[in-house]
């Protein structure tokens, strides 16, 4: 096994094959996944029941409440655009789940059909957005917690414009109404690594606690921006037999829309994750 330490976030795997993963491999992916939050395999032939096998080595699966789900594998969630579709899941920046309670550890994504061109997944990284700010910014987030929510993504409550640009690619908007809106720290301890990691995000995050959303969003505004600087970036170009596994306490993603008319089909497991913590006192 190989890994290529990326300039942006995340390392790329070579010379493995996830099909047949002994128990020393899986121990270097381990620790890899762990250091870097996010790798990349390439040339992997493997069928829904081998991305079931890899993805329970890390955890329980999360049965995707709002996602179409395989006909004959439930636990994978199919993430599709169709060439007549306008929306594309995941198409702005975000990390997924950290509207639960306890957020998913993290997400195993196989590519199934893809575009000729474009549908490139961008993803960066959380250690280095914390990392970036200044020490008196640094400590006065680390008082702080954050409402997270999925009501106006996935539920009732979305803007009617994007309900219709959506169409049917979303289901069961009661599920999203009914979820209580979890509060998690704004920068966290992440569980594997022991690294800082800022953990707030445009796409569940509402406000911080005890502020309003008016009196959050500058502060927030900034932060989205501090987190997607140019040398935390980096940029997957999806191939046939491409399997990315991010961890979502320590990366964002961004899924570009930039393939019309042409259909996109991927396979996604979402691992169980825990309770974050936060690190005040921690230095």
């Amino acid at each position: 096994m190989r890994v290529k330490v990326l300039e942006g976030v995340g390392a790329e795997v070579s010379q493995i094959d996830l099909n047949e993963l002994a128990d020393s491999e899986i121990d270097d992916v381990k620790t890899a996944f762990a250091e870097h939050g996010l790798l990349f395999f390439r040339d992997q032939d493997i069928d829904e029941q081998a991305h079931l096998r890899f993805s329970r080595i890390w955890g329980d699966i999360n049965v995707n409440r709002f996602f179409d789900a395989h006909p004959e594998f439930p636990e994978i969630a199919v993430v599709s655009k169709e060439p007549d579709q306008t929306f594309n899941i995941g198409g702005d920046w975000h990390t997924d789940h950290s509207y639960d309670h306890l957020p998913a550890l993290g997400s195993v994504l196989v590519s199934r059909q893809l575009p000729a061109s474009g549908g490139d997944t961008w993803f960066t990284s959380m250690y280095k957005a914390y990392d970036g700010l200044s020490a008196g910014l640094q400590s006065f987030l680390e008082s702080l917690r954050a409402v997270h929510s999925a009501k106006h993504v996935f539920g009732s409550r979305a803007p009617e414009a994007r309900q219709e640009a959506i169409g049917d690619q979303f289901n069961n908007k009661s599920a999203a109404d009914e979820l209580e809106d979890p509060v998690h720290p704004v920068v966290i301890r992440h569980p594997l690594s022991g690294r800082k990691a800022l953990f707030v995000n445009s796409g569940f995050t509402l406000r911080f606690e005890g502020w309003t959303e008016e009196e959050s969003a500058p502060l927030l505004e900034m932060l989205y921006a501090a987190a997607i600087r140019e040398p935390y970036i980096t940029r997957f170009n999806w191939q046939p037999g491409s399997v990315v596994f991010w961890d979502n306490r320590a990366t964002w993603h961004f899924a570009q829309n930039d393939y019309q008319g042409q259909r996109r089909v991927m396979h996604r497991t979402t691992i169980e994750g825990g309770p974050l913590e936060g690190v005040v006192g921690i230095h």
